[in-house]
């Protein structure tokens, strides 16, 4: 009796025993992971914009959402132009390691391949930014840019994001009526627009962005071009000018370059890379949106508050870009294959979705007008 017992004790037991780790196994399941800490990657960026500018607002935002969707795996540092090398010196930064990756516009690069500067440059055949951006994601633009870099020999992996509204003519002292006003003129532009100025007879200067408003003061430029409502004010163009003239082919498409240094780049995680591809178009979108609010109210404000003038380049002068364009691509493709490559790519992609948008989309002035330029109806009695 006692040894059957002691078996009946021992079974209980070990059944007990089995039954405690099954429910220790289930509890240990059923409260959440504790993961131990993951190590931190740091990158060092830089913007080629001031600090005061909303293009460096833009980067920060960029750098943000990056840091945000990681869970702070990855964090990136943006400095403003200047803090390590200056505006134009951004992409041999990059390229040779001294930053791990910066926010610009490729025109800045256009004294490395001409060709670069297609995308920022000029009227692309009518196509707005985003239309070039599409044909940059699913038109061969990308494969194009990994082409000319690779040529260049710049180590750097490139994305394109924030597709920006045409840029003015430029700020000048009076208003420019005719294409003669340019010639002799002291002017300021970036990228393929700088063939195209002077073609038109300006005298061209290639200065970043913090640099043109002193320079406008102390009488070294006659006139400049920047990029947006919201730039222009925050860096001081009402302070030295009151005359800005809408409506350019020189930059009718311009959009930004967000750069990683490659070997950087190539040493992160699938989940990283995929996270800033992400994180780029979510910035891209976001920026799109932001500069419709913001633009809006900085251009309403300069005409209210800074006493600002507004005045529409006159179709002659625009056609005569048109016509300038065309002469001034044909002597850079000239000798430089890829350069005729871009533009060929560029030009088949802007035919189609050119026909398509133009044939779908309403006129908006139309709705305009209609809404907010009818004059009141006259008072009977």
């Amino acid at each position: 009796m006692k040894k059957n017992h002691d078996q009946s004790k021992t079974t209980a037991r070990r059944k007990f025993l089995g039954t405690a780790t099954a429910g220790t196994a289930a509890a240990a399941l059923s409260f959440p992971m504790i993961s131990t800490a993951q190590s931190v990657t740091q990158m060092r960026f830089q913007s080629t914009w001031p600090s005061k500018d909303i293009f460096h607002e833009y980067a920060l935002d960029f750098a943000k959402k990056v840091n945000d969707m990681t869970g702070g795996e990855l964090k990136i540092e943006v400095l403003p132009a200047g803090a390590v090398v200056p505006a134009f010196g951004l992409l041999d930064a990059v390229s040779k390691g001294t930053l791990d990756g910066g926010h610009g516009v490729m025109g800045y690069n256009y004294g490395k391949q001409s060709a670069i500067a297609l995308w920022t440059s000029g009227p692309v055949f009518g196509m707005d930014a985003n239309m070039v951006l599409a044909w940059h994601k699913y038109g061969g633009g990308k494969e194009l840019l990994d082409k000319l870099y690779t040529s260049i020999g710049a180590n750097v992996v490139s994305f394109l994001s924030g597709p920006m509204p045409t840029q003015p003519l430029g700020w000048f002292k009076k208003p420019i009526t005719k294409t003669d006003d340019l010639k002799g003129l002291k002017f300021r532009t970036n990228g393929l627009a700088i063939d195209l100025f002077t073609a038109m007879g300006a005298a061209v200067n290639a200065l970043p962005g913090g640099e043109i408003v002193p320079a406008m003061d102390r009488g070294l430029l006659d006139g400049a071009e920047f990029n947006n409502a919201s730039s222009d004010r925050l860096l001081g163009f009402p302070d030295v000018s009151k005359v800005c003239m809408l409506q350019s082919f020189h930059q009718s498409s311009e959009q930004f370059e967000i750069s990683f240094n490659k070997t950087k780049y190539e040493g992160l995680p699938p989940k990283m890379k995929a996270i800033i591809a992400n994180a780029v178009e979510a910035a891209s979108a976001d920026m799109s949106w932001k500069a419709i609010d913001r633009y809006s109210k900085d251009y309403r404000e300069m005409q209210t508050k800074d006493g600002v003038k507004f005045y529409k380049t006159p179709d002659a002068i625009l056609q005569t870009q048109l016509a300038v364009w065309d002469d001034v691509v044909k002597k850079k493709g000239a000798d430089n294959p890829l350069f005729q490559e871009v533009e060929k790519s560029q030009r088949v992609f802007a035919e189609r979705a050119m026909k398509w948008d133009m044939d779908t989309n309403n006129n908006r002035r139309m709705a305009y007008n209609h809404y907010f330029m009818q004059k009141a109806a006259p008072k009977k009695g």
